[in-house]
């Protein structure tokens, strides 16, 4: 029987290791033999990291190992090089607690730590991917040249965050200053968004390290300070003052591990609850029916609003703990990029740091997104042009209505064949009834069944009875017909409306566009390259287009859009709720919105460039819609906003005719008149002449 070959022990990467390999579904046994230890091992390892999450030992009674002994006496000096290496076994529990198997390790260091060092604190033992990235500092002051380069090291590991599924970057330093830049070029050069973890590590004692606490208070961020046989982990809280200090959250040693020292674990999540219950600036704007201004009757000077966006915020200070003050741009628009690239609206103060949320809800498009972020989406809004509706009118013309044009051009193709074959039969030599009666005599006849009138038609001859009999039948359907319909058009009123597309309005060149200044249907057509909504640009050149501030709105469609040259285009919803206003205060219906919708956008809440708000944000955002609770709000916000949901485009009096209804048949009978007296006149002449 052989001798059993016996099994080293583990270290914290062969534990790692072997859990990973467990998670992917490698079975047991060949873990055991990759990793060189035994099955029981493994299932050890695998139910302690089931039950703790960890894969730390535990303390035991006996003398801790040479490796601890080293690290429970650091070196005195506070050399950058030996930074790593003091705190190496620190850093390595507590990336082996936080990161997954996938993960990559970013590592950012002043030139100072070496290779060696990483290989004996474990780091490039583990299973996760390492990347080194190091800019040499020379001399106490960061040089010009220094900065590029750290900014130059800030980019690349940008790309490769990117490129990554799950990162976690790890900067050593002693040097203040450099730590500093650094803080201050990642946020420039956004290598720290919320789901990317940074683990600052450095031998200066916490006070010292007063520069990062803005830079760590805002992103996922923990310092490992390492001035002392306990290696502490600090946590800066978002909104803290100057003089707050970092949160102990955990403490490392030699003998006892990685050990929380609070309910925090590491990288809180420290937006969910503000524990600092700060003030947040909200920029807002009224906007019916998600929120209306507040009229101020006190001396106070800040505004103060209401309605569904109101409500949902209520619900994200109380969750969040935060209070809130509101702001309003001084254009009381939305925001559009201009031409030299600044930023108008809330969209502009959000995206300078001037607010911390902006309420909205704010069309998402790509030309925002390159300033703000943007939450889950709220509702998807659509625009529709909103006009005038015309008074009720008969037709002067409702006369010729009744037929057709191709039936009245068939009528009167009708009457001339007849009159021709009436004409041509008898110069044919073909015997007929009318030889003794002048053509004029015959044609007057057909022309007076035409018109309804009892005139006489020779007709001895079978042909000529078949021919007047077949023109009776046709005259007796058409005037039959042509006297239901008409009675039918006098008696319906048709209320116009006639812009219900884009195509209607841009072909009507007497009519004007009124839109909500700097929203994001503005900054859409003014960017379109081809289209109608390139037509819509184009016209703005032409003085069609008109601009406004919502709180001008209301004012310019009781005036401008009610006379009907002028249209309002702008959301479904916020058209609603003006035209439930109207119907409120004077219970008609004067305006429609059309049946085309178009340019439909999803529409959010925002905040600045990476805010690790926004996450947060979103979650309440998604609970209150999925509810339906938002919905609800919106309709209760908008009273009567169905009763001209449909309004009719036609409807039936029976009030007296006026000559304003009627005046297109005296114009005919004028025209009448005027051509007979012109006829005589002709006539007389004519007779003159011939004596």
């Amino acid at each position: 029987m052989g001798r059993r070959q016996r099994l080293r022990p583990t270290t914290l990467a062969d534990r790692v290791k072997l859990v990973w390999l467990w998670v992917e579904g490698v079975p047991v046994r060949i873990i055991a033999q990759e990793t060189k230890t035994s099955v029981t091992t493994v299932c050890r390892w695998v139910r302690r990291w089931q039950q703790e999450g960890n894969v730390n030992t535990k303390q035991r009674k006996r003398k801790a190992s040479s490796i601890h002994d080293e690290l429970r006496n650091p070196l005195a000096s506070s050399d950058s090089t030996q930074t790593l290496a003091v705190a190496g076994m620190a850093v390595s529990d507590v990336l082996a607690t936080v990161s997954y198997p996938s993960s990559i390790i970013i590592l950012l260091t002043d030139g100072s730590t070496s290779a060696a060092t990483l290989f004996k604190t474990g780091l490039l033992q583990l299973p996760w991917g390492v990347c080194i990235l190091e800019v040499k500092v020379h001399s106490a002051d960061l040089t010009n040249k220094t900065q590029e380069a750290v900014s130059k090291m800030i980019s690349d590991a940008r790309t490769l965050r990117q490129q990554s599924w799950s990162v976690t970057v790890v900067v050593v330093s002693d040097d203040t200053d450099f730590l500093a830049t650094f803080a201050e070029c990642s946020v420039k050069g956004r290598l720290l968004v919320w789901s990317t973890r940074l683990l600052a590590v450095t031998n200066q004692p916490l006070p010292q390290l007063h520069q990062l606490r803005k830079t760590f208070s805002m992103t996922n961020s923990m310092l490992l300070v390492a001035d002392n046989s306990l290696r502490s982990v600090y946590v800066h809280f978002p909104y803290s003052t100057q003089h707050t200090q970092a949160l102990r959250i955990a403490s490392w040693s030699p003998r006892q591990g990685l050990i929380l020292t609070s309910h925090f674990k590491l990288f809180p999540d420290k937006f969910s609850i503000l524990v600092n219950g700060p003030t947040l600036v909200v920029a807002a704007e009224q906007f019916k029916p998600h929120i209306a201004l507040v009229k101020n009757r006190s001396l106070r000077t800040d505004p103060s609003f209401t309605g569904p966006m109101v409500n949902l915020l209520k619900i994200l200070a109380k969750s969040m703990n935060f209070t809130y003050t509101y702001v309003r741009p001084p254009d009381e628009s939305f925001g559009a990029k201009l031409a030299d690239g600044s930023w108008t609206g809330m969209v502009g103060m959000v995206g300078r740091g001037e607010a911390d949320i902006g309420l909205g809800p704010f069309g998402v498009t790509a030309t925002r997104a390159d300033i703000v972020d943007f939450t889950k989406e709220l509702i998807t809004e659509t625009a529709r042009i909103m006009g005038g509706r015309g008074l009720p009118e008969v037709n002067p013309w409702s006369f010729v209505l009744p037929l057709t044009l191709p039936v009245w051009a068939a009528t009167l193709a009708a009457l001339l064949l007849v009159l021709v074959t009436a004409f041509m039969f008898p110069l044919s030599g073909l015997k007929t009834s009318s030889n003794s009666q002048s053509f004029l005599d015959v044609a007057f006849g057909y022309i007076g069944i035409f018109l309804q009138q009892a005139m006489q038609v020779p007709s001895s001859l079978w042909w000529e009875k078949l021919m007047l009999a077949t023109w009776l039948i046709v005259m007796f359907v058409i005037s039959k017909s042509y006297a239901g319909n008409l009675m039918s058009n006098l008696a319906v009123r048709y209320i116009p409306q006639p812009y219900q597309s884009l195509r209607d309005v841009l072909d009507d060149h007497s009519v004007t566009m009124v839109w909500v200044a700097n929203n994001a249907y503005v900054q859409y057509y003014r960017s379109a390259q081809s289209g109608i909504f390139k037509e819509i640009a184009d016209s703005e050149k032409k003085g069609r287009i008109m601009y406004a501030k919502t709180s001008e709105i209301p004012a310019i469609i009781d005036v401008l859009v009610r006379r009907g040259h002028h249209v309002l285009i702008a959301e479904d919803r916020y058209e609603k709720v003006l035209i439930a206003q109207d119907f409120s205060r004077s219970g008609r219906c004067d305006f429609y919105s059309s049946e085309a919708r178009f340019l439909p956008f999803m529409s959010s809440m925002i905040g600045p460039k990476d805010s690790p708000l926004i996450p947060v944000i979103s979650k309440s955002i998604k609970a209150v819609t999925q509810s339906g609770l938002y919905d609800y709000w919106t309709q209760a916000n908008m009273p009567n906003a169905s009763s001209c949901a449909f309004p009719p485009t036609k409807m039936t009096v029976n009030t007296s005719l006026g000559f304003r209804n009627l005046w297109g048949m005296f114009v005919v009978l004028l025209g009448g008149l005027t051509l007979s007296l012109i006829v005589l006149a002709l006539e007389i002449i004519a007779a003159q002449v011939n004596i």
